[in-house]
């Protein structure tokens, strides 16, 4: 797939629905070792919720009236931590889409930069501080990379999961700062943060649609 367009968009958010449906019960335990074990709970409903919404848009709806749906809807139905943070990235991220058409590498880059910079700032959140911010900040960063290298979308959304991957592994190593798990501090070292978890699986799930 060379581009993401507006008519292939309830076919991704179909696709992030199957894969927290599908992660709910990992998420949940993951979530369970240092948390309140509500993540799995939180991002099935919030998911679930944006696809519905996505699914039931008028024709010729555009790509940034989706994406501002799809956050609109997470932050009414999952208004948790997490709920409330992806929500605001979906949100921030579809108000430098306005003039999209269609998601190539350079739009998808400016996507989850847009993402990034929201869930840092509604998070209060910095690079190292075991968040979904860990994952999403390279992510940004390879897309944008790939975006000026000229590399197709497939490409660079592969080589930007591999970095998710390795980002995801990096946060063992890091101590939680925010929420429920700051208050375990150093028995956060080890653990891999959930809340990166579900940034690595909604990059991995768009690089299988789009490879699809």
């Amino acid at each position: 797939m060379d581009v993401i367009s507006a008519r292939d968009l309830p076919g991704l958010f179909q696709a992030w629905q199957t894969v927290f449906s599908e992660q709910r019960e990992f998420l949940i335990a993951l979530d369970g070792k240092v948390g309140d074990s509500d993540l799995g709970i939180t991002m099935n409903k919030a998911f679930a919720a944006a696809s519905d919404a996505v699914s039931k848009e008028e024709e010729g709806a555009t790509i940034a009236k989706m994406l501002r749906t799809a956050g609109v809807i997470m932050a009414k139905t999952a208004p948790s931590t997490m709920g409330t943070l992806t929500a605001t990235g979906f949100i921030r991220g579809s108000k430098v889409l306005e003039n999209a058409s269609s998601l190539g590498t350079k739009e998808v880059a400016d996507f989850w930069r847009a993402f990034a910079i929201g869930v840092a700032e509604r998070g209060k959140a910095k690079v190292g501080d075991k968040t979904l911010l860990d994952v999403l900040d390279p992510v940004a960063a390879s897309l944008e990379d790939a975006a000026v290298s000229g590399e197709s979308l497939d490409s660079a959304l592969s080589t930007a999961t591999d970095v998710a991957a390795e980002a995801l592994e990096n946060t063992k190593s890091m101590v939680a700062q925010h929420g429920k798990a700051a208050a375990f501090q150093n028995k956060t070292r080890g653990l891999q943060d959930a809340g990166a978890t579900v940034g690595f699986f909604i990059v991995q799930s768009m690089r299988d649609f789009a490879a699809r």
